[in-house]
């Protein structure tokens, strides 16, 4: 492998005309490019245009002003302020985040302004870069996080080349690569224990080494790629089956997951899908919320000990939200199309509606939710300082909601997540567009509507959620279809299909009481089908009898909103994500039977 100082040294290694596909054998599923599915109605889909207005109006002087000033360029524009800053925690970190998730949103939407704006912050960034070759706007950002913000600049400007067509982004992203190699470690190694900058996380870089190889088809970024996979102490033990999670940071590592699934991907090395496929499992039948939530304060906790259970009252910080699902979301997707498993599109599900979704918008001026908080009576808040990490993986993981929806193979459409959404591409040459009509999870009705140029078969795989306790029903055009829909897994509706034929797809939601933990059975989330709900206005001592729980009464005309009789008297429930500024509960203690 090489090292730093031969990346930099070797000038006989040079680029290569090599192709950077992986086996095709390694993805039972592919992803639909984003230009190919449209958000149209429900909240995922309102938050998506929400987010969309807000980052537009971002302001390219402010973003680009540290960088220009360390390069003694004329500076325009207000200061960030926050993190952002000279005299920030880490001065200039969002820039690759922000070009990122513009890209995204242009390739989605088609927008021509998040394009320009894409266009525009890429050529002020390589004017201050080309004053001294430092990528960084600050010293302070390579003594503090010299790694993570060199990954960030390198899938802003991948996400630039690929999904724009900026051709500066794509000349300028090896002579990052190799300009950030002067300040970065030449081998890698784990955070553990690490409470306090500087932040070296050298691991957090292979899946973008991995990408910028495929972009350049320069094996020196293959060989960085592989040099910091952090094999020995974390992909090895947890291929082996070994929890090696507690004691160790939330998103960094579960980013990492991404570098080991694209691993996976382009070596083949099957070691790395044992280990992703291990630390999913142990994640979810340890470390989480019922939310889908993890890593309070951070950190993983050891299995089964009541550690989860302490922190509903040790801490605040229960969940970093946007940082922590742009990790979930990303390894989902992998596991997703390696495997093909529902169980995979049903815990998506959950983090999404759960977590993010539950974000407080953000303000005009650096305002931005970076933290869950589960404890009793709590209110949802800002991040004490302005532009955090979170204000960067908040538009990254929403410009992402349309990739979660559906996956395609050769035979057809698996439909992963439901929201109002418009899903264009040729099954078998033939155009189609596939329309859900659906207010999810706000009903529990999905109808999908076919648009074919021509007759054309195909098959259309639904995911039946593992929560479900009543059978889901299908019918195509109007009649009830007898096919295997277990929960858990994807119902196959196959056939030739025409303009105008319909799929109906009914999921029961149902009440019931998640634990926080095996061994304290009696602290409980209530939870409605997917959704998590939270009690508003609560009492100081949320308590409430099994029965209460599981026969909540239905607010009349007001989807997922019910009345829960507790010790104190009654109280209102929604669901976490319609939350705002009130004071709210999430766990009960649940008495009785």
């Amino acid at each position: 492998m090489l090292s730093r100082r031969q990346f930099l040294g070797s000038a006989a290694i040079g680029a290569v005309a090599a192709s950077a596909a992986p086996s095709q054998g390694r993805l039972k599923l592919r992803e639909f490019d984003y230009s190919q599915v449209t958000l149209t109605e429900g909240p995922i889909a309102a938050m998506y245009q929400r987010m969309r207005a807000h980052y537009l109006k971002l302001d390219e002087d402010r973003i680009l002003k540290i960088y220009r000033q360390r390069a003694g360029m004329p500076a325009p524009g207000r200061d960030m302020g926050g993190w952002y800053d000279a005299n920030g925690f880490v001065p200039g970190h969002l820039f690759g985040q922000f070009v990122s998730g513009l890209s995204r949103l242009h390739a989605c939407t088609g927008d021509p302004e998040a394009r320009a704006k894409v266009q525009r912050l890429v050529a002020g960034y390589a004017a201050a870069f080309e004053k001294d070759g430092n990528p960084y706007a600050h010293q302070k950002t390579i003594d503090t996080w010299a790694c993570y913000v060199l990954d960030k600049y390198e899938i802003g400007l991948l996400d630039a080349a690929n999904l724009t067509g900026n051709q500066q982004a794509k000349s300028l992203l090896p002579r990052i690569v190799q300009a950030g190699t002067r300040y970065i470690p030449d081998h890698t190694f784990d955070r553990v224990g690490v409470r306090q900058p500087p932040y070296d996380e050298p691991y957090v870089l292979p899946e973008n080494l991995f990408l910028t190889y495929a972009l350049t088809g320069d094996r020196r970024h293959l060989e960085m790629a592989k040099l910091y996979l952090l094999d020995r102490d974390f992909f090895d033990p947890l291929a082996n089956g070994q929890n090696v999670l507690p004691g160790r940071h939330g998103y960094s590592h579960v980013i990492a997951l991404s570098s080991g699934a694209k691993a996976y991907e382009v070596l083949g090395d099957a070691k790395y899908l044992r280990a992703i496929r291990n630390a999913w499992d142990m994640i979810e039948q340890t470390q989480q919320y019922a939310s889908g939530a993890w890593a309070a304060d951070e950190l993983f906790v050891r299995p089964r000990s009541g550690e989860l259970a302490a922190t509903l009252t040790s801490t605040h910080n229960h969940f970093e939200t946007p940082c922590c699902f742009y990790a979930h979301a990303k390894l989902a997707r992998y596991l997703t199309a390696f495997t093909g498993d529902a169980q995979y599109g049903d815990g998506l599900e959950r983090v999404l509606l759960n977590t993010i979704l539950g974000c407080l918008d953000p303000d005009d001026d650096g305002g931005y939710f970076y933290y869950s908080d589960y404890q009793a009576r709590a209110r949802k808040s800002y991040y004490k300082q302005k532009w955090p990490c979170c204000a960067g993986t908040l538009l990254q993981s929403v410009a992402d909601f349309p990739l979660n929806v559906y996956f395609q193979d050769s035979r057809g459409v698996f439909v992963n997540l439901y929201a109002g959404s418009e899903l264009r591409w040729k099954p078998n040459g033939v155009a189609v567009t596939l329309r859900q009509k659906t207010a999810y999870p706000e009903s529990e009705h999905i109808q999908f509507q076919v648009e074919a140029s021509a007759p054309v078969e195909f098959s259309v795989r639904l995911r039946i959620p593992g929560w479900l306790e009543k059978p889901a029903a299908i019918a195509v055009n109007g009649k009830a279809l007898r096919i295997k829909a277990e929960r858990g897994n994807f119902a196959e509706v196959s056939r030739r299909w025409r303009s105008g034929d319909t799929i109906d797809l009914e999921l029961p939601f149902t009440s019931r009481t998640v634990a926080i933990e095996d061994r304290v059975p009696d602290v409980v989330a209530a939870m409605r089908g997917p959704v998590m709900l939270a009690a508003i206005e609560p009492p100081d001592d949320l308590i409430a009898g099994a029965a209460s729980l599981a026969q909540m009464d239905a607010v009349p005309g007001k989807a997922l909103e019910f009345d829960c009789r507790t010790s104190t008297g009654t109280v209102r429930m929604l669901p976490f994500y319609r939350v705002q500024r009130e004071p709210y509960s999430t766990y009960f203690r649940r008495t009785g039977l």
